[in-house]
């Protein structure tokens, strides 16, 4: 099932003297975050009034919060995105929408388990699989993954030679 939120990031320090904080992202690319508008903590609209990125982490400015107190209550909060603020390209998915998905066999029906991991390799994610007897690890090729359908919670995959040798 899709959730409306996603995780975006999390705060995880003050920055400054202004009520910046510092937000750990959960995206591959941390300058997505700097793109929004607004974020939700606790699902509640957040307006950000300026964003950068410094050395892998976004530091921002949420408006409202205008003092180093009043931004360190906010450390440790998870900021969210609504799913409605973000396009997605086809065949691209969400790690979160991908988390227990159950994976079938598309020839022969079995069902090897349900994702439980992506590793992000930079030549292709793997999806990690656990199944009731063991964990297998797919590839997210096409030659392997033949569809995803998210809604019903199914991927199917082709088990191709050496796959799982």
């Amino acid at each position: 099932m899709k959730k409306e939120y996603l995780e975006a990031g999390k705060i995880v320090n003050t920055h400054g003297i202004r009520g910046e904080v510092k937000i750990m992202p959960y995206t591959d690319v941390p300058e997505l975050l700097c793109e929004f508008d607004r974020l939700f903590m606790n699902k509640q609209e957040v307006f950000i009034e300026r964003a950068r990125v410094a050395k892998g982490m976004v530091i921002a400015k949420l408006e409202g919060v205008d003092t180093p107190e009043q931004a360190e209550k906010l450390r440790n909060k998870i900021l969210y995105m609504h799913r409605d603020d973000l396009e997605l390209d086809d065949d691209t998915y969400f790690i979160q929408d991908l988390i227990g998905v159950e994976v079938r066999d598309v020839e022969t029906g079995v069902i090897y388990g349900k994702i439980t991991d992506v590793m992000q390799t930079g030549a292709n994610d793997v999806y990690v699989i656990k199944g009731t007897d063991r964990e297998y690890l797919i590839p997210a090729i096409a030659d392997v993954v033949i569809s995803t359908d998210i809604d019903n919670n199914i991927m199917t995959i082709k088990v191709i030679d050496g796959l799982f040798d």
